[in-house]
């Protein structure tokens, strides 16, 4: 264990490493581009490259690589060695400045949403000095971003890093106009990341998983998560072995993993790292699950980050934890008086209005075809956006609207009735589960991401729209003779105006649903519904505004999710298309002649031998089997209209993948899954439910 805190970034390039390595003046210059964002000198580079070669070959390194983030929603690389043949035959290790700084790719191999054709392939890389170098397993790794010939954002970091400017200038606007000067304003991220852990033997044996990352058919065990047994609960040996080389793996990198347990259901678990700033924490995440998948791998499991990958069993999400820091200095902290802290109830309020006038651009940011199946389900909240803040921030700012002093009511300590325990206090509000973006205390918390996308584009979309609340604080506020009084009636008209936005309740139910609506908060129940409105004009304006994306890049963007969304669909038909053909159809065919057979042997030795169960069995599963084989006809129809749609990469094919050919999927999973349900075991083609999910 005393070994512990020398393993954490033993594999970074980190500060300390700098400091040792590069000459003082070096450091100074390159902490001067971290921390103050300034431009770094091409020499400067020359001697940042030499020193980290120096490091990363004393480390094993052979080779080095620009890793960067495109918009497939993981990461990629293209590894370099830093082997330089020389003219007697010999070879040096060399990297240069220019090596680190720039990298090129091939740009229209990746998604660019018209951005890049295939003849103009030239992509490059630029090193991002704010996220430090890591090594990862003998290669030298660059966090870059990732742009097209013509300048373009062709990745999901270069947004991030835009928005992270924009919210620290508007953020220093209202600062300075409140009266402090701060040096640096920087948006913080914790990622919680929940997947599930399932035997490679299981894996390997459903192409459903290998293709699409979830079950396209199965039914759920006798036993699942109802006895609530497995939250929180004792962690398998093999799970715990598993945690225990990821933990590792990941303090070498750098990685804050902090928090680790058993999830709801079976085979689900979590893990949750310390805040960090808001680049660094996306870049932290997109390599936590990279590591996740190969310590499993290692250790004879896969891991899934896929929303829903059991039908009838609860997903995965990845929870992002949101504040905004002011040298160091937490702004979203309410202190121990909220209701005196002015400063705190403006950025709060900020937030606020933020969420309500771009709740679509929330929505946006988390919509995929495989979240659709999560969103709204009892282990996520609904895909309607709402804000949970608590009984006492609500009430002080109810008092503020109407007008009236607020009495403080001390929360006091919990009686827990046993004397032995210590009195804890009594927190001033409760947590809620069921909102989509709650305030817990000293943050906000996100929950609508699903496990398997990259938070730089929600962390994006949050930047972005709080910087725009800022700007507009900070130009009604500019000027203002009596700054307390100017303040308080700013917060009134914002609580007045965005209000709705608000819910404390249950986001589960119907009522909610239909208050919502009267509240006339937006509703798009599926990503194909909601990523077109990408660009309605006020998320073009916003985002051109604060520099984060071009009208260009935005149509880019719409473009890659809607074909992103109808790949995704397809590929799962074809799977669910080639299981039922090839695996259950035979199954079920031979199990109904085994049946057919059993019938015949009995009534040719008596036609007194009973054989009820046989025949009605055998009807049963005849029938079923002709309607899978007329269910197999149906999705193969639309399966084939939808690779000649007349509207391809548009909203309208989206949308008939949407109705269509889901709801085909969904038919023929209904007929195969009560197939399953009286089908021999030894006859049915896939491990079970039970054996995937309670064999780790």
């Amino acid at each position: 264990m005393s070994k512990l805190p020398g393993i954490f970034g033993s594999m970074v390039f980190n500060d300390t490493v700098m400091r040792e390595r590069l000459p003082s003046a070096t450091y100074a210059a390159l902490k001067k581009t971290m921390e103050e964002g300034k431009r770094i000198d091409p020499a400067v580079a020359d001697t940042v490259a030499q020193a980290m070669k120096d490091w990363a070959v004393e480390n094993g390194a052979t080779h080095f690589t620009h890793w960067f983030q495109p918009m497939t929603g993981i990461t990629a690389e293209k590894h370099d060695s830093f082997l330089s043949p020389q003219p007697d035959g010999t070879a040096i290790m060399k990297f240069s400045g220019h090596s680190l700084i720039q990298g090129e790719s091939d740009a229209s191999s990746f998604p660019s949403g018209g951005l890049r054709a295939t003849f103009e392939a030239r992509g490059y890389t630029i090193w991002d000095p704010t996220s430090y170098a890591f090594i990862k397993e003998k290669t030298l790794c660059i966090p870059t971003a990732f742009y097209s010939y013509g300048g373009e954002a062709l990745d999901q970091k270069t947004p991030l890093l835009r928005s992270m400017g924009a919210l620290e200038k508007q953020a220093k606007r209202l600062l300075h106009v409140l009266g402090s000067d701060p040096k640096r304003v920087r948006s913080t991220t914790g990622a919680e990341q929940e997947y599930f852990l399932i035997d490679r033997s299981t894996y390997y044996n459903r192409r459903d998983l290998m293709y699409t990352g979830r079950t396209l058919f199965g039914v759920r065990p006798p036993k699942g998560q109802e006895l609530d047994d497995h939250y929180y609960g004792m962690i398998r040996i093999r799970v715990a072995n598993y945690m225990a080389e990821l933990d590792e793996e990941l303090w070498k990198l750098g990685v804050p993993a902090q928090t680790e347990h058993n999830e709801v259901a079976p085979a689900q678990h979590e893990l949750a790292c310390n805040y960090d700033t808001s680049n660094l924490a996306c870049d932290h995440n997109q390599l936590t699950m990279e590591v996740m998948r190969k310590v499993a791998k290692r250790n004879g499991l896969t891991c899934l980050f896929h929303e829903k990958p059991f039908e009838g069993v609860n997903g995965s999400g990845k929870h992002l934890n949101w504040s905004l820091a002011a040298d160091g200095k937490n702004l979203l902290d309410p202190g121990s008086t909220p209701s005196e802290n002015l400063q705190f109830l403006l950025f709060f309020c900020a937030v606020i209005k933020a969420v309500d006038d771009y709740q679509d651009l929330l929505r946006i940011s988390i919509a995929t075809s495989s979240n659709d199946h999560r969103l709204g389900a009892s282990e996520a909240p609904p895909a309607v956006v709402s804000m949970f803040i608590g009984d006492e921030l609500d009430a002080i700012l109810k008092a503020i609207e109407s007008d009236v002093r607020y009495s403080h009511q001390d929360s006091g300590f919990l009686g827990l009735g046993v004397d032995v325990l210590p009195t804890i206090p009594k927190d001033s509000t409760d947590r809620n589960r069921t909102s989509p973006f709650a305030f817990t205390g000293n943050k906000f918390e996100f929950r609508m991401p699903g496990s398997s996308v990259a938070i730089a584009s929600s962390n994006t979309v949050i930047n972005t729209i709080v910087a725009e609340s800022l700007r507009q604080f900070a130009d009604e506020l500019d000027g203002a003779e009596d700054m307390d009084s100017a303040v308080l009636n700013l917060i009134k008209s914002t609580m007045k105006q965005h209000r709705r936005i608000i819910f404390n309740g249950n986001g589960y139910s119907d009522e909610w649903l239909q208050e919502a609506q009267r509240r006339g908060l937006s509703n798009y129940p599926s990503a194909a519904e909601a990523i077109p409105h990408l660009l309605d004009q006020k998320n073009l304006d916003v985002m051109a505004r604060h520099g984060i994306y071009t009208k260009k890049e935005m149509v880019s963007r719409c473009e890659i999710m809607l074909e992103s969304y109808c790949k995704t669909i397809n590929i799962e038909a074809l799977t669910m298309l080639e299981m039922a053909k090839k695996d259950i159809l035979p199954a079920v065919i031979k199990y109904a002649s085994q049946l057919s057979s059993a019938v015949i042997s009995k009534k040719q030795i008596s036609d007194s031998i009973p054989c009820n169960a046989e025949t009605s069995l055998l009807k049963e599963v005849s029938e079923l089997t002709d309607l899978l084989h007329q269910r197999i006809a149906a999705l193969e129809e639309v399966v084939k209209f939808a690779s000649g749609f007349p509207g391809e990469k548009e909203a309208s094919h989206a949308l008939y993948y949407r109705h269509s050919v889901l709801s085909a999927m969904d038919e023929l999973r209904e007929c195969a899954d009560k197939l399953e349900t009286i089908t021999s075991s030894e006859y049915w083609p896939f491990p079970s439910y039970g054996t995937i999910l309670f064999t780790v």
